[in-house]
């Protein structure tokens, strides 16, 4: 059997079509950022004692952050999304995008307590080592993606309104982080196969000597179907050939 070409598809399942203010839809990687700002809710919702201007407040700066500033730098470093947004806006996103959020972190730290500015520098350096990948890529791996996507919002939300950390924290924020890993275990080979791979080719045989055929879909569509559930994201999959049996005369062929 010969490789099956694979039609290029979007670089994620949330991609708009490129041009215009696509880009920057698509740019905010609108599922992922949502489920970033969960773990947020997710904290804050843990903690013994809640404020809702906390949370509007840690809501706003980790949008600006993430949803912002550190999907801009990811898109400058490689352009992975294939966006048509020039470099210039993208460097004075990110520059806005973080500016904001340290300001709103310095300004909850005068009002709440002086130990969030701990949260504030290292949320802003990890925004800017794993997307610029500094220190030879050392900060961009599948466990900082976890402790800062995941675990850090979690917890930094929870300690802006308990100022402590208890079980109930701890548990919160372990949680948001075994989400993260599974987000990045899901991710990762599709995004190997929607941004890397020219085509697929193979065949499963079965016990009872049956040979099934393996096209892209068959390798996409499992984990991505899985990040479409989680993110509660429905639509159009792209199209490919099903996943069917032939006989040993088509694969002789």
């Amino acid at each position: 059997m010969g490789a099956e070409e694979m039609s290029r598809p979007g670089p994620a399942f949330y991609a708009l079509r490129p041009g215009g203010w696509r880009d920057y839809v698509t740019l905010l990687h609108p599922p992922y950022t949502a489920w970033h700002l969960s773990y947020v809710c997710i904290g804050w919702a843990a903690a013994p004692q809640t404020h809702a201007d906390r949370l509007v407040a840690l809501l706003v700066a980790f949008f600006s952050a993430v949803g912002v500033s550190a999907h801009a730098l990811d898109e400058l470093n490689g352009r992975p999304l294939r966006t048509q947004i020039p470099a210039s806006v993208l460097r004075t996103m990110a520059a806005i995008g973080l500016s904001l959020a340290v300001t709103i972190g310095i300004v909850g730290s005068l009002r709440v307590s002086l130990g969030l500015l701990a949260f504030v520098a290292a949320g802003a350096f990890i925004v800017v080592a794993y997307n610029m990948e500094l220190f030879g890529g050392r900060f961009h791996s599948d466990v900082w993606f976890a402790l800062a996507w995941g675990a850090f919002p979690a917890l930094t939300s929870f300690w802006a309104n308990a100022q402590r950390i208890t079980l109930p924290g701890v548990l919160a924020v372990v949680a948001c982080y075994l989400l993260s890993v599974t987000q990045r275990t899901l991710s990762t080979p599709v995004r190997a196969l929607r941004r890397a791979t020219a085509s697929v080719s193979g065949t499963i045989q079965r016990i009872d000597g049956s040979i099934v055929s393996i096209d892209a879909g068959v390798l996409k569509d499992a984990p991505e179907g899985a990040l479409r559930a989680l993110t509660s994201k429905s639509g159009p999959k792209e199209p490919y050939v099903p996943l069917r049996n032939i006989t040993s005369r088509e694969y002789d062929g």
